[in-house]
């Protein structure tokens, strides 16, 4: 065994033996803690013939001098590391979307839905978006590809999105009812859900709004706003622009993008209404600290 193996060992011996007696602080010199860093004496280790620091020699424990020598800690307390944020991670957020879309799906709790749809309409776009839009129910168009607000009203609703600087990628894009409702034989249209149908599905959209927990939701029209709120009859033209709060998540009402396009047929080509949706935008916008241009602010004056 070398003389460093030996003399380290002994070292620790003695350190040991005299925290079991209860000791916390060992004497050091003010000379010695200099030799210590000290890089001839780092060189000198490697030398056969090394001496052991007084310090250190396994003796008799000594009580600690009376001149004031630095005390350095035998075992320092360990510092405990900084408490981390926890949230829910990306990765477990997917992998519970993709066990509740299996879920919304596979349903068949409203057996006349069931038979009419083409597809299950769950929904599209970040699982960890900040800002989360809620229709109604889901249209010919939806029903036929599979995804929320690809007709003429998503198209408008696209370019609402867009203009506030995000996309349908970084939203999230829902509705109420995920199945289109039902209607008539040979009659064209959508038709409006049944406050039945919506508090039947109800549950499959608060799991995604629990999933997501954005910071923002904008509630697409009266029907949303009744889906959500249980309320009957909705007065969209009052409510919007007003914040409602959805258990403890702020709601923007406004008007939906197919009342938008119908209102183009108006004199005014549906200006006053589309300046009234970009108000609350703008709104929600600055709820969300969203950056915005002199000449978003200035749309549809």
């Amino acid at each position: 065994m070398s003389v460093y193996v030996q003399l380290l060992d002994a070292a620790i011996r003695d350190l040991e033996a005299r925290k079991n007696n209860g000791e916390r602080f060992v004497a050091v010199a003010p000379e010695t803690l200099g030799a210590l860093a000290s890089p001839v004496l780092r060189a000198r280790r490697a030398e056969p013939a090394m001496t052991l620091p007084k310090a250190i020699v396994p003796a008799t424990p000594v009580s600690p001098p009376a001149a004031a020598s630095p005390r350095v800690p035998l075992f320092p307390a360990v510092q405990p590391p900084p408490p981390t944020l926890t949230s829910i991670a990306r990765g477990d957020r997917s992998a519970e979307f993709a066990e509740l879309r299996a879920r919304v799906l596979a349903c068949a709790k409203c057996p006349h839905l069931v038979t009419t749809r083409k597809s299950v309409v769950f929904g599209v776009g970040d699982p960890n978006a900040q800002l989360m839009f809620v229709g109604e129910a889901p249209g010919v168009d939806e029903d036929r590809q599979g995804e929320p607000f690809v007709g003429a009203a998503g198209q408008l609703l696209t370019k609402i999105i867009t203009t506030m600087g995000q996309t349908r990628q970084t939203v999230y894009i829902a509705n109420v009812l995920k199945c289109r409702p039902d209607t008539a034989p040979g009659e064209r249209g959508n038709r409006k859900p049944r406050p039945d149908e919506m508090a039947t599905c109800l549950p499959y959209l608060l799991e995604q709004i629990q999933l997501i927990q954005p910071r923002v939701i904008v509630a697409l029209g009266g029907t949303a706003v009744e889906g959500l709120f249980g309320i009957a009859e909705a007065r969209i033209t009052r409510q919007r622009g007003n914040w409602m709060d959805f258990r403890g998540t702020p709601v923007m009402p406004t008007f939906h993008p197919s009342y938008v396009l119908r209102a183009e047929d108006g004199p005014d080509k549906g200006r006053a209404t589309k300046r009234q949706v970009w108000e609350d935008m703008l709104q929600v916008m600055e709820r969300l600290a969203l950056p915005i241009s002199d000449k978003q602010r200035g749309f549809f004056k």
